[in-house]
């Protein structure tokens, strides 16, 4: 049986579900895309190949094992994009919730369902009309961040993943813990103006330390609150480029360890001056489907 225990972001990592590029298939079509990030590279003739993605998703495997973390892969699906595991599901103490995410990537749960068969945990399907996504769960000890849309255009909006239904499903199944519902930016078709899950622009390093993309949040309410929570000395605020290139999609893999994109240098550095050792790898073309190292991996164990 596969142990579950996730408190938090930060705490040393054990054991981790890493998503496969072996099988992606042809890239999609224009009509067949699920978010503006990746529309926009099929319109420019820049979204990435299959080789160039597993380069970049192995080198993240290398870097795990180093660390000498148990890593578990999907059963590869034809013609299926596994990468982004995150969003299949998510634990909450030794509770594993499976997402309901949407009908595009439903084929995607399949590849773990030996996994999750196997966990030694409460495994806990949503009922369907709650629909939520691995990424926009934020676990913080007590609390727990969840990121969300409350605009009456929801439906309308394949990049809104996760709902209010969910939130207060949540509410009632985890009463110890303080659920934070953040409401972020969502757009079908502007890249700028879309945010896929709250771990594209918020996630706590430590705990008392942060990385924050404010233009992100829908309410700056919402950006003060986590600024003071964390404080601002402690906090890593990125605005323009940096937001863009969603450098707060990193994955950290212990309180002095994190896996970074070597593209995020000013970052990185201010990892290393707070005392990080940065494991720095290209996760470029992965990026361009609206993910990085968060997003590629979903924890089940954490010290």
């Amino acid at each position: 049986m596969i142990e579950v225990k996730v408190d938090n972001e930060y705490s040393a990592l054990k054991s981790v579900i890493l998503g496969l590029a072996e099988d992606m298939g042809d890239p999609p079509k224009v009509f067949d895309v699920y978010d503006p990030r990746s529309l926009y590279h099929i319109k420019n003739n820049s979204y990435p190949n299959q080789d160039d993605v597993k380069l970049e998703v192995e080198s993240f495997y290398e870097i795990l094992k180093k660390h000498n973390v148990n890593v578990l892969r999907p059963s590869n699906i034809q013609n299926c994009n596994q990468i982004f595991a995150r969003d299949l599901g998510f634990s909450i103490s030794n509770i594993f919730f499976q997402s309901n995410i949407v009908p595009n990537r439903e084929e995607e749960l399949v590849g773990i369902s030996d996994i999750i068969n196997a966990l030694d945990a409460g495994v806990v399907k949503l009922p369907d009309y709650m629909h939520i996504e691995g990424g926009d769960v934020i676990a913080h000890n007590e609390k727990l961040f969840i990121g969300t849309y409350s605009g009456e255009d929801y439906s309308e909006l394949i990049t809104a993943r996760t709902n209010q239904e969910s939130i207060k499903y949540l509410e009632k199944m985890i009463p110890s813990k303080n659920i934070k519902s953040i409401n972020i930016k969502k757009s079908n078709t502007d890249v700028f103006e879309n945010v896929l899950h709250l771990d594209c622009c918020f996630q706590p390093i430590g705990e008392r330390k942060a990385l924050i993309c404010p233009d992100s949040f829908v309410d700056k309410s919402d950006v003060d609150y986590l600024i003071s929570y964390f404080g601002e000395k402690n906090t890593y605020i990125a605005y323009g480029q940096e937001a863009y290139m969603l450098i707060s999609n990193i994955l950290v893999i212990s309180p002095e360890v994190i896996v970074s994109d070597k593209r995020f240098k000013k970052m990185n550095t201010w990892l290393e001056k707070n005392g990080f050792l940065v494991e720095k790898i290209s996760y470029q073309n992965v990026s361009k489907m609206s993910g990085l190292l968060r997003c590629s991996t979903l924890p089940l164990l954490r010290e």
